[in-house]
């Protein structure tokens, strides 16, 4: 790519969740994000990325990130070394590159992957997703999912009292088997290695569990192996992946420890290019996989989104997080009885919000 007249600029965005939401690691009420945008200053073509992170999940969560989204910008036309080594360590950083680049090659800024999707003529199917807090907010949340068309609902597990949380799981059993709704749990890390893990997956395996993600903490490489191989309920990889960033340390990583599946978030691997790399390794030992956001704004979303539809995958994907923020962006991505679908006009309408390049803060 000719990048005599391009240059780069970033600014910052901090997303403000509409309720507090729980996890096992802490409670999430702000959420920020930079967005990379790219623009030939002869043609004033351009193009708009997201770089997003979590605070003390990413691998690139560390002082001097700002810094590098400064080097980056003004060194734009060092594109293909930044694309190919120079981010390596700052994934979310290389995954908003590769989306502002997407973006910019776009004759529509936000349709970097033409399909019946983004069309409105196909859906993705997606799980309905459940936060931890309170038995009350935990219960009025999976009704409000169930009533709104959602076959698969994925439960966050590991903050209260596990006897509470096995209690709100049977319940839903109960009312509906598992040929009707499938249920995933992530336990953020939550359990303790060994039998503590073990007993926890032997009574979640009792209620037809689809999966688990990530039951014990991530770097805790050779129990995580044990537990794959002993256990009762699938477990899929989640945060065990972040911080992995060279393609045959990733092979390694999935011979030695052979999940039952493993779970996607661009943003915190390395982009498209990076998430193929552990695709195609898992490819390798038959194992399935899944495609979630880190929860991104709708811009990184509507990426994120385009993409998975683009891999074929037939299985439930974590992309309903678009409703989490009281000033996200527009978008032309809405749920509907437990799927995520777009419209053509809605991206039409998108694309004039954001005029030359210039981000437009709103609230959604």
């Amino acid at each position: 790519m000719d990048t005599s007249f391009l240059q780069a600029n970033f600014q910052k965005h901090t997303l403000e969740f509409k309720k507090a939401s729980g996890t096992s690691r802490g409670v999430l009420r702000i959420k920020e994000s930079w967005f990379i945008v790219l623009k030939n200053e002869k043609t004033w073509k351009w193009g708009i990325g997201e770089c997003g992170l979590l605070k003390g999940l990413s691998a690139d969560d560390r002082p001097g990130y700002e810094e590098k989204l400064k080097e980056v910008c003004d060194n734009i036309s060092n594109l293909d070394y930044w694309l190919e080594e120079g981010l390596l360590e700052f994934p979310s950083i290389q995954f908003g590159l590769e989306m502002a680049l997407r973006s910019f090659h776009a004759e529509n800024k936000f349709q970097l992957f033409p399909s019946e999707f983004t069309e409105g003529k196909a859906s993705i199917p997606i799980n309905g997703l459940v936060w931890m807090g309170e038995k009350d907010f935990m219960c009025q949340q999976i009704e409000d999912k169930l009533n709104q068309g959602f076959d698969c609902v994925k439960m966050k597990i590991g903050a209260i009292d596990f006897e509470t949380e096995i209690a709100l799981l049977k319940n839903i059993r109960k009312r509906f088997p598992r040929n009707e709704i499938e249920i995933r749990v992530d336990a953020n890390g939550a359990f303790q290695p060994g039998e503590d893990a073990l007993q926890k997956l032997n009574t979640l395996a009792k209620l037809n569990i689809h999966s688990i993600e990530q039951p014990i903490r991530q770097g805790q490489v050779e129990e995580m192996e044990d537990l794959c191989c002993k256990t009762p309920l699938p477990i899929a990889l989640d945060e065990e992946l972040i911080g992995i960033f060279k393609k045959e340390k990733k092979e390694e990583l999935i011979t030695f420890i052979q999940p039952q599946y493993i779970i996607l978030k661009p943003s915190f691997v390395g982009g498209f290019r990076g998430s193929q790399e552990w695709i195609d390794a898992a490819s390798r030992y038959d194992i399935p996989w899944w495609i979630t956001s880190a929860l991104e704004s709708n811009i990184g979303l509507n990426a994120i989104a385009q993409w998975t539809f683009s891999l074929e995958s037939e299985m439930y994907q974590g992309l309903g997080t678009g409703g989490l923020y009281t000033n996200n962006f527009p978008s032309p991505l809405f749920v509907k009885d437990g799927t995520l679908n777009t419209t053509r006009e809605g991206h039409e309408r998108r694309a004039m919000v954001w005029q030359q390049g210039e981000v437009k803060f709103r609230r959604g």
